[in-house]
């Protein structure tokens, strides 16, 4: 056991007993292509890509149709007497929560109540036929409501509807045009909702359903979290029942809180004792459902209990009377019919149309994913871009505004046994019956209760900020993309906020492709696993090669940090090394000229030079125009690793291979693939050989479209593993040392002169080393 208070041991993992041997040759990428007969890629002309694009039979035709009406799909297998009860249960409930989240979001929209009814009903009629997820239930939703009421109020503020006073004792005054005021934003609302669902419709059909990818779980977090808390304002000051400005753009939240607390004392105590009640008795018998859901056989309506409760104490009180509380007041019975939205207001709302059809989209199919792998089964989220677009063009024209998910109220129509979307028509049923029949009834309904009931559903959201403490651990930079846009979104709008998110979240992964991770490689002794011999203890570098990872594509956004990393791998930089290296000839050259320097066949001959540090600097000044001198020129043989007579600090090269792992390079620009071919002429100047390993087929193929090789860059030097490039390196050290012994004794017979002399001499060595070794023997 451990020591008290000590550190425990690791526990120690048992190592897998089974190992296995392959025996293959080395393999280059010519060589494999060659052998394995590479296939060619299938080159299509743009006649045969349409002509096969636009081909029909009728099984494609009617899988197209299914793709389009997935309602085909699902329910001819409905399975009646297993399902429906449940989805009567599930849209009976889910039709009682979203009647009055309905009325309560149409605040945050800034339209009358019983325009939220309508956005609860219409949509789901349509996406009961083209939806693709089996248990969403589609309506407002609180953020989605906000953003639209911001262009509402933006567009069609109080001060636009004042109208001058009939009252004539009183000069100059003005009252506000309610009715006028109402209608011309129910307007905005429903224009605003049908340039929504053309929007979705033309992502859907353009099938760039992946733009949701670029919205990440941070980045919706955080955005949601800072909707939440513009939501909770928005509806603090109908719980008090103050009056302040409709305030939009930036810093619009700051001075709506600042305008509250000055105002704070005109708070009315009937509607603020009746919202805050209701906020403490929603929250509280949530949280029961949260704990007991698995024990509760149907969650607790406690929205739908509340308001009930609070419409009979207000009519029985008769509290807008005694005490001036805020009341719904009229909700006309039955629908009204349908309107043509006002075309000619797109052009003032198209920027802020596109966020709200991205984010109604991505909050939609995340609701929604989370169920569909919950229930094994799949969305297609094209076609929910198609769905929910034809959801609010149809909405649009009945005077609703944008309609997406909400998750606790599909939360409600999941845990109550829904199955399918028949479910969600039942909930639509359940809410035309409330249209039809019970709009009258809610008019002594506090408007403070319903935002209530908004501020308690707004829990979850809030709880979010919990994750950021998890995500700072795991990773630092979701953490400040969760911060970043909740923080832009408060300051500068949800709009404005969610494309300052994005834009900063897609500037971390540029700044994260820029400067990759990169690790110098070594070998696991007798193996052909290379590791990072920073991270890993007990690897061996081969002698005279380095090994360099590179874990990111090469574009040119990081070709610069790309060499970087190749100098700090082989420890120098191969252009200094080659000035340098013309500079030291050229003086070398001017000394042999005047006689002092004498150059032989095995070197220069003369005093010992300067020491040689490879990153100090000289005692002089480069000169950069002599730095063109070709090599070529200055035909001296020198040892560069060893000193020189001249006073110029050459850069010792301790390698002569350079082996890329480029197994995590996805693709290259040509911007990339000019700089590796100038990084292999820079090495191979200074005599160091560059070698691939493991590139992809389609890196491959690149680098030949952009003409890579040439007769100094063979594909003989790629190969299909570090291992592979590792034992071509090594065999060809063992074949040129045999080369170098052979020369050698050429060179030394030819320079005696009797080769016989020789021959004996080392006969008579190998003698003397036999009777040394059988003297020791003896010896011993």
């Amino acid at each position: 056991m451990a020591a008290r208070g000590g550190r425990s041991e690791p526990p120690q993992l048992a190592e897998y007993s089974c190992s296995y041997t392959v025996s293959r040759p080395v393999y280059s990428e010519l060589a494999f292509q060659q052998q394995r007969e590479r296939r060619l890629p299938e080159r299509r002309t743009l006649r045969d890509s349409l002509a096969r694009s636009c081909s029909c039979s009728r099984k494609r035709a009617f899988g197209v149709v299914k793709t389009l009406l997935p309602i085909l799909d699902w329910l001819p297998k409905y399975r009646v007497k297993e399902w429906l009860l449940s989805d009567i249960i599930s849209g009976v409930s889910t039709g009682l929560v979203g009647t009055l989240q309905g009325m309560a979001y149409a605040l945050l929209a800034a339209v009358p109540v019983q325009f939220g009814l309508y956005s609860a009903f219409f949509p789901i009629l349509t996406y009961f036929v083209f939806g693709t997820s089996r248990h969403i239930s589609v309506g407002p939703f609180p953020v989605v409501s906000l953003m639209v009421g911001s262009v509402v109020l933006s567009m069609a503020p109080d001060d636009h509807f004042l109208v001058p006073s009939g009252n004539r004792s009183a000069l100059n005054s003005t009252t506000l045009d309610t009715g006028t005021r109402d209608a011309a934003r129910v307007l905005l609302a429903s224009t605003l909702t049908l340039l929504v669902g053309i929007i979705q419709l033309v992502f859907g059909g353009l099938q760039i359903g992946f733009i949701v990818r670029y919205l990440a779980d941070p980045l919706v977090g955080g955005f949601t979290t800072a909707a939440a808390f513009q939501v909770l304002v928005s509806q603090l000051k109908i719980v008090l029942n103050v009056s302040t400005k409709n305030y939009n753009g930036i810093l619009s939240i700051i001075y709506t809180l600042i305008e509250i607390f000055q105002n704070i004392g005109d708070t009315n105590i009937a509607d603020f004792i009746a919202g805050l009640l209701t906020i403490i008795v929603c929250m509280a018998v949530k949280e029961l459902n949260d704990r007991f859901k698995h024990r509760i056989p149907v969650p607790i309506p406690i929205e739908v209990i509340v308001t009930i409760i609070a419409t009979a104490i207000s009519y029985g009180a008769n509290l807008e009377k005694n005490y001036n509380a805020g009341i719904v007041k009229s909700i006309p019975s039955g629908f009204l019919p349908p309107v043509l939205p006002s075309v000619g207001l797109f052009s003032d709302m198209l920027a802020a149309s596109f966020s709200i059809a991205v984010v109604a989209y991505a909050i939609a199919v995340s609701v929604g994913k989370v169920y569909a792998t919950k229930h094994d089964y799949v969305i297609d989220g094209n076609q929910e871009f198609i769905a929910f677009g034809i959801s609010n063009v149809f909405s649009g024209f009945f005077s609703c505004f944008v309609a997406t998910t909400a998750l606790s109220r599909t939360a409600v129509q999941e845990s109550t046994g829904g199955k399918t979307q028949v479910a969600g028509l039942i909930s639509a049923v359940i809410v035309m019956v409330a249209i039809v029949a019970l709009g009258r009834l809610l008019e002594p309904l506090q408007k403070s209760v319903l935002a209530a009931v908004v501020i308690a559903n707004l829990k979850g959201m809030f709880m979010q900020v919990c994750d950021v403490p998890r995500l700072w651990k795991q990773n630092k930079t979701d953490a400040v993309i969760w911060v970043f846009t909740c923080i832009m979104s408060i300051i500068l709008g949800l709009d404005l906020g969610l494309l300052a998110g994005l834009l900063f979240a897609l500037l971390t992964v540029v700044l994260r492709v820029q400067f990759p991770s990169w690790n110098g490689l070594g070998s696991v002794p007798s193996t052909d696993i290379y590791k990072s011999i920073t991270h890993y203890k007990n690897l061996e570098e081969p002698e005279g090669v380095k090994i360099l990872r590179f874990s990111s594509p090469i574009f040119y956004g990081n070709v610069d940090g790309f060499k970087k990393c190749i100098n700090s791998t082989v420890g120098f930089d191969a252009i200094r090394v080659y000035n340098k290296r013309l500079k030291a000839l050229r003086r070398i050259q001017k000394l042999i000229k005047k006689g002092q320097l004498r150059a032989t066949k095995n070197g220069i001959i003369s005093d010992i030079g300067s020491s040689n540090n490879a990153f100090e600097p000289d005692e002089d000044v480069e000169e950069p125009e002599e730095l063109n001198i070709p090599t070529k020129e200055i035909e001296i043989q020198v040892d560069w690793n060893s000193e020189l007579p001249v006073k110029v600090n050459v850069p010792k090269v301790p390698i002569h291979s350079l082996v890329l792992d480029c197994g995590a390079v996805s693709f290259l620009d040509v911007v990339g693939v000019r700089s590796l071919r100038m990084i292999v002429k820079e090495f191979q100047r200074i005599d160091v050989n560059v070698y691939f390993a493991l590139l992809q087929d389609d890196v491959l193929e690149k680098m030949e479209q952009c003409g890579f090789f040439d007769d100094n860059i063979r594909k003989d030097r790629f190969f299909l593993t570090v291992h592979d490039a590792i034992l071509h390196l090594q065999n060809q050290v063992k074949s040129r040392e045999g080369q170098d012994s052979l020369l050698e004794t050429v060179a030394r017979i030819r320079d005696c002169k009797d080769p016989l002399d020789l021959m004996e001499a080392e006969m008579n060595a190998e003698e003397l080393d036999v009777q040394d070794e059988a003297m020791r023997r003896l010896a011993s």
